[in-house]
């Protein structure tokens, strides 16, 4: 069993029924892109390791299924990014990939991070919150972004890798997003909580996370676009909640 999805109401009090309630759980779930950062940072990620040529060239090569994709999305985009990964990222040391991500997660951060909603992320740490990112930007990427920020877990697009330990250039399992990211969150959930019911807050900002949100208990829309983007419907994280969770509470 996963995240439970509940409204909010009184608490029945301990005395009123002979036991002691612990607290459920609150999980603070994050999407990256977009959300974290300003943008995408896929491409930027592949320019850093591979250099703008070899990006553009390999982009160039498949612009047809990229633009179906962008349009698309759905299996049509998860097949479109995963060779532009076979083109670029094939061959590649693991180690050496993690080592120079951790480098360009530090430069990304400082000039695209959104402020408002890392400091969200770091209250919800300071709360004692469970703090996942749930992204589909690559596994060995949302690791590093995780240790910046002291999250506790990370998921994300899974690489596979050979018996040398190098990058083969296709996905392990399914590229994480949409569906997929409920799917996940909902399989680390349980394997860290069994079948407790869970408070779970939820950032995102496309059309991507709308299956996350619509299972949080909090959601949030924090998508430039506001009234006019896909996640409208949900509510806005105004200036007057990003210092502590539970005021929404």
């Amino acid at each position: 069993m996963g995240f439970i999805d509940y409204s909010l109401g009184v608490l029945e009090s301990p005395c009123e029924t002979g036991r002691v309630t612990s607290p459920s759980p609150t999980v603070a779930a994050f999407d990256l892109d977009g959300t974290l950062s300003d943008g995408g940072s896929v491409f930027k990620w592949l320019r850093y390791l591979r250099g703008s040529r070899a990006t553009y060239l390999a982009a160039a090569r498949l612009a047809l299924p990229l633009l179906v994709g962008a349009i698309r999305s759905g299996r049509w985009a998860d097949g479109a990014k995963e060779r532009l990964f076979g083109r670029l990222l094939r061959g590649l040391d693991e180690h050496d990939v993690r080592e120079r991500s951790r480098a360009f997660a530090l430069q990304h951060f400082e000039e695209h991070g959104r402020p408002k909603v890392v400091a969200r992320l770091r209250s919800h740490v300071r709360e004692g919150h469970q703090v996942v990112i749930v992204s589909a930007s690559p596994q060995i990427y949302v690791d590093v972004v995780v240790e910046m920020f002291g999250a506790d877990a990370g998921l994300g697009t899974r690489l596979a890798l050979d018996a040398r330990g190098t990058l083969t250039g296709s996905y392990l399992g399914k590229n994480c997003r949409g569906r997929e990211k409920t799917r996940r969150l909902a399989e680390w959930t349980e394997t860290r909580f069994g079948d407790r019911e869970l408070t779970l807050y939820a950032y995102g900002n496309s059309r991507g996370d709308r299956r996350l949100l619509r299972a949080a208990t909090f959601p949030y829309n924090v998508g430039r676009l506001g009234p006019l983007g896909a996640l409208r419907h949900f509510p806005r994280l105004s200036a007057d909640v990003v210092a502590s969770p539970t005021a929404d509470e």
